[in-house]
């Protein structure tokens, strides 16, 4: 639980969406074709993830998925 909480945290909430467009940049600039823009189109999850605040993984550890109600836990 103590990752999700983590993750639900302005720094998880940060090295999300720094993860996020990594995986992008990463995707488009190094990789390139179909497997860069599948990498990029990862890259989108951990980045909306963190700049809506909801976490992907909190549901399979028993947490609710959004950021402030696992935040209240």
């Amino acid at each position: 639980m103590g990752l999700v909480k983590f993750m639900s945290s302005s720094a998880g909430r940060i090295i999300r969406a720094v993860a996020g467009i990594a995986l992008i940049v990463v995707g488009l600039l190094i990789v390139h074709g179909t497997g860069g823009i599948i990498l990029a189109v990862v890259g989108l999850v951990p980045l909306v993830a963190g700049l809506f605040d909801f976490c992907v993984f909190a549901p399979l550890f028993g947490a609710p998925f959004a950021g402030p109600k696992v935040r209240v836990m």
